[in-house]
């Protein structure tokens, strides 16, 4: 069996970088940007006030109670018609542009209308409720590397900054299917005996566009060699990876690995790690392919270890694996010393930190676990048993990758 850090290394160097490109801004969320993105301005573009009030010169309003001369009023998007001179206010909206000889705002709740004047009841440091141009963002300055996949607030700041066709990654496609004679499709009504509903392709299909990729669902292939030859040698020349679930297991209708020795390649298809150690990795011709076991569990730890890396590898992300941390655990656990373990675990916040505790049954078909998780304690080759209270590491699978290739797997 491979361990599991050399089988993350080896589909990781395997992966070839899919080629930028320019693309909407609606369409760019998940993508990861291919180019440095230069500020080409000041956000905000001017000096505007950030409450509805008067701006002010501080000094005149250092010793409040003051009335003040009220010599204009400048709404949001309309330019500032004159300065404010010594003892004088002009009313201002939120975002209007601060106007000259003013160096602070005072909110209109710490003021008084009197005619043609105001009456300021709190006094006002230079720089109050004022937000100066670029106090965001510097013209010039990079605002996100090569490499930072975007979400809604990376797309906020690009629309603010007018850069509306960002460079990124190409959105990889991905095909999927899973295997079995057993397998039916979720729809199905009444299950006849010995069938199970496929809960794999739905797994896959959701973890795949909450990723960024486009998925092209090839259905259910059963243990037929010639069909599943068929199917997968399409898929190979219409998507940029592969994934199957089932299959890749020893028993004698585990056709995966046979069908892709024939179409391709293996580069390995077992990995010291449970659940998931029937994982298979090779390419058909240059397409990689990802075999997963068919049990549910193990589709989704392979997916989190092997398949998401390597796709945002493929599409340019720098940060690749979720975070992780230090945690207690809240019961013993006995675990196979000679496998990475991955354990479902459910966490609580206590005063010195987190503390985890396993989800009921461990088993691999027991996808019900996996939902109700909310990380995976990570027990490592060699360790085996942990006692309660034992520090344990853990990797939060709901949160989004901080983790480099390098400093996961080194060099």
């Amino acid at each position: 069996m491979k361990p599991l850090a050399e089988a993350q290394r080896a589909v990781l160097t395997a992966m070839e970088p899919l080629p930028a490109e320019a693309v909407d801004l609606e369409a760019a969320l998940g993508l990861v940007l291919a180019a440095d993105v230069v500020a080409p301005h000041d956000v905000p573009p001017f000096a505007n006030s950030g409450m509805d009030g008067f701006a002010v010169r501080a000094a005149d309003v250092a010793t409040p109670p003051v009335t003040l001369a009220v010599v204009g009023d400048i709404a949001a998007g309309s330019i500032p018609v004159g300065p404010v001179g010594p003892g004088e206010a002009i009313r201002i909206m939120t975002g209007a542009p601060m106007p000259a000889g003013a160096d602070a705002v005072v909110m209109v709740e710490d003021t008084e209308a009197a005619g043609s004047s105001v009456r300021i009841l709190a006094p006002a440091q230079v720089g109050d409720h004022l937000r100066p141009a670029g106090g965001d963002v510097r013209a010039g300055t990079t605002v996100f590397p090569a490499g930072e996949r975007l979400t809604p607030f990376h797309l906020g700041v690009l629309a603010s900054l007018g850069i509306v066709h960002p460079v990124v990654g190409r959105r990889a496609t991905v095909a999927i299917l899973s295997t079995g004679d057993e397998v039916v499709p979720p729809e199905t009504a009444s299950l006849r005996a010995g069938a199970i509903r496929d809960a794999n392709r739905p797994l896959l299909a959701a973890a795949l566009r909450e990723l960024g990729a486009t998925v092209v669902d090839l259905g259910i292939v059963p243990d037929d060699p010639r069909l599943l030859r068929s199917v997968l040698g399409e898929a190979a020349t219409s998507a940029d990876a592969v994934l199957t679930s089932g299959g890749v297991s020893m028993g004698e209708h585990d056709l995966v690995k046979r069908v892709l020795s024939d179409l391709g390649s293996i580069e390995f298809w077992k990995v010291a790690m449970q659940p998931a150690k029937p994982f298979a990795f090779g390419f058909l011709g240059t397409t990689p392919l990802f075999g997963l076991p068919g049990n549910p569990v193990s589709v989704a730890v392979a997916f989190e270890q092997f398949v998401r890396p390597a796709l945002l590898h493929r599409m340019g992300a720098r940060r690749l694996f979720r975070p992780r941390s230090t945690a207690t655990l809240g019961e013993a656990v006995v675990t196979n010393p000679e496998k990475t373990v991955f354990l479902r675990v459910v966490a609580r916040a206590e005063s010195g930190g987190w503390v985890v505790t396993p989800v009921g049954r461990q088993a691999s078909n027991v996808l019900s676990g996996m939902a109700a998780a909310d990380a995976l304690a990570v027990v490592p080759v060699g360790v085996g048993d942990l006692p309660l209270g034992g520090s344990v590491e853990v990797e939060w699978f709901r949160s989004p990758e901080t983790r480099t290739m390098e400093e996961v797997l080194g060099g």
